[in-house]
């Protein structure tokens, strides 16, 4: 369909369902003795609160989650399955980050944010250098694009391990603040988008991920909503694969550039398959 040979490097296969337990669980590892002994505080729309959740569980320490009221039913069941306490808030009208920060002041837990952490985001590098370590070097690289941590690891490691590789970070076209920033050179603000991708509802990169991007990236492109449905409908298909419609942002942008990918190795980040089933089908069959 592309016209070129496209690897898939599938985190929807991962421990929780998608990257995140990379990030997660090399931040939580690092903390100190003392601040596994109090615990974490996270917030997250899904993926993040499930891979720190599962992290905090395997490293014996406590986790509490500040998610979103309308949260898929899955990602909130998966989270407080491996044991952490959730904290609700509506997406629209409260700032996560600023009741996240207050919260963990308040109990005394150390903060890790989804993207926006060195630590994660270098955790998050790992899928990128697994995926070259098995296929090889590539032409172009594919990532899917939200707060930054996921596409700013993926630049670390494919910039060492295949220097010459033309690296797309790609959005949902109703959050494009990673496009904007991009342009702007600066990091930039948006309302919180509307999009069925909800792994990427964020509204602004992390500084840390952006002084990578902006300095690392070839492209930035946006794709809609419904290109993200064919994908979870061709990876189901063909592949056999359930992926949440985020997962499927990088291989909606492969799809968007292959007249000018014919014939090159192209990498294909597939970053998590944890959607309701109900809304899945749903989905794939409208």
């Amino acid at each position: 369909m592309v016209g070129a040979s496209v690897f898939l490097k599938c985190e929807n296969l991962q421990r929780g369902g998608a990257f995140k337990f990379r990030g997660a669980y090399t931040a939580l590892s690092r903390l100190s003795a003392a601040q596994r002994a109090a615990g974490v505080l996270a917030y997250s729309s899904g993926n993040h609160a499930q891979a720190v959740a599962l992290a905090a569980r395997e490293l014996g320490t406590s986790a509490t989650i500040v998610m979103p009221l309308d949260a898929p039913a899955s990602k909130m069941a998966a989270t407080r399955g491996y044991g952490a306490e959730i904290v609700t808030y509506d997406r629209y009208a409260v700032d996560r980050e600023e009741l996240a920060t207050g919260l963990a002041a308040e109990r005394g837990l150390a903060l890790i944010p989804p993207y926006d952490h060195p630590d994660v985001l270098a955790g998050q590098g790992t899928a990128t250098m697994e995926l070259i370590e098995d296929a090889g070097p590539f032409d172009a690289l594919f990532v899917c694009l939200g707060g930054g941590g996921l596409l700013s690891g993926a630049i670390l490691a494919a910039r060492a391990l295949s220097p010459g590789v033309r690296i797309h970070g790609v959005e949902p076209e109703a959050g494009d603040d990673g496009l904007q920033s991009w342009r702007a050179g600066r990091i930039v603000h948006i309302d919180v988008p509307r999009t069925i991708a909800d792994g990427a509802q964020t509204q602004h990169l992390g500084r840390y991920p952006f002084a990578i991007i902006r300095e690392g990236v070839d492209e930035i492109l946006t794709v809609p909503d419904e290109a993200l449905v064919d994908g979870m409908r061709l990876l189901a298909t063909r592949l056999k694969l359930v992926v949440e419609p985020t997962g499927c942002l990088a291989l909606a942008g492969a799809l968007a550039r292959r007249e000018e990918l014919a014939g090159q190795r192209v990498g294909v980040i597939v970053s998590g398959g944890n959607v309701d089933l109900d809304r899945f089908a749903a989905l794939v069959s409208g």
